[in-house]
């Protein structure tokens, strides 16, 4: 297989980062997966992420980088904005041709297959993306903590909230609020070191327990899954109005704030053809394309 164009897509969010590597013709070589890739967090950090998890791409197809000549997309948290976006393109990576987007773009496109439609992240972060005639509209995934509405990390961030206002007295105790403290040793003062310090995906560890207290019907986590789901529909409705004719859900919060959406925005809602890797796939091959296109022109000057 030495010497033969491949193609590599990457998602990469607050969390993980996950890789795959496929032949020109779709057929899978190899998955990876590593730590967060959100660039706004540390460029460095994040393409340490996205090389180790091409390594396993390539262990597993039994390749070397130096003998795989590979387009790539990474599809990256953080890209969004202008100023990370161009520090990352100044990064020397080991790949013939990159192309840099952002998670949310290459899950729209997977979603709808690159047609018209949208797409609302939920994980760590969140984030509403909307394809119409081949113009994209962002709406939120601002970065957290001044947006990113809805997502984990403001899930974790409004319940340790709560967790403090119990302790004041301005809010009642609840079996989730009791159990959050417990994680800090009963300290308050934990709480405090810890938020200086703490990222988005620390926050969001919260959110299984949120989600779980919910379930039993704890008056906080219900209240804070309602208001998730509110900032979800919120976004629904401003990429409704853009003229966005459909919508899929992505992101590992996406399942457990669905039941809580309301009605008209899960008449909007179809299941996605696809997820942030195909997505990047799709992008990567699109890439591919032109830049052998560019390689012909060159050829013939």
């Amino acid at each position: 297989m030495a010497g033969t164009a491949l193609l590599l897509g990457v998602d990469g969010g607050g969390t993980s980062c996950r890789a795959r590597l496929t032949d020109v013709n779709g057929n899978v070589l190899g998955e990876g997966t590593a730590g967060p890739a959100n660039i706004r967090f540390g460029i460095k950090e994040s393409f340490a992420a996205v090389l180790q998890a091409t390594d396993e791409c390539l262990e597993q197809a039994g390749l070397s980088l130096e003998e795989a000549h590979i387009v790539a997309c990474l599809a990256l948290a953080g890209a969004s904005e202008p100023t990370h976006l161009a520090a990352a393109r100044t990064y020397n990576l080991p790949f013939l041709h990159t192309h840099l987007t952002t998670d949310a773009h290459a899950a729209c496109i997977g979603a709808h297959g690159g047609k018209s439609g949208g797409i609302i992240v939920v994980g760590t972060g969140s984030v509403g993306w909307g394809i119409v005639s081949g113009r994209d509209y962002r709406v939120g995934g601002w970065g957290f903590p001044v947006s990113d509405e809805g997502s984990g990390a403001w899930l974790g961030c409004e319940a340790v909230r709560r967790v403090l206002w119990a302790y004041d007295g301005r809010a009642q105790w609840t079996d989730l609020t009791k159990k959050i403290l417990e994680r800090f040793e009963g300290d308050p003062h934990a709480i405090v070191r810890w938020m200086g310090q703490a990222r988005p995906r620390d926050f969001a560890v919260l959110a299984p327990l949120i989600i779980e207290y919910a379930a039993r019907q704890d008056s906080v986590a219900a209240e804070l899954m309602r208001g998730a789901a509110h900032h979800v529909d919120v976004i629904a409705d401003r990429l409704a109005a853009l003229g966005v004719p459909q919508l899929s859900l992505a992101g590992g919060l996406a399942p457990h704030v669905e039941p809580w959406l309301a009605q008209k925005t899960q008449a909007l809602l179809v299941a996605p053809q696809g997820d942030a890797l195909s997505g990047a796939l799709w992008l990567a091959r699109t890439e591919a394309e032109a830049f052998a296109r560019s390689q012909q022109v060159a050829g013939h000057r």
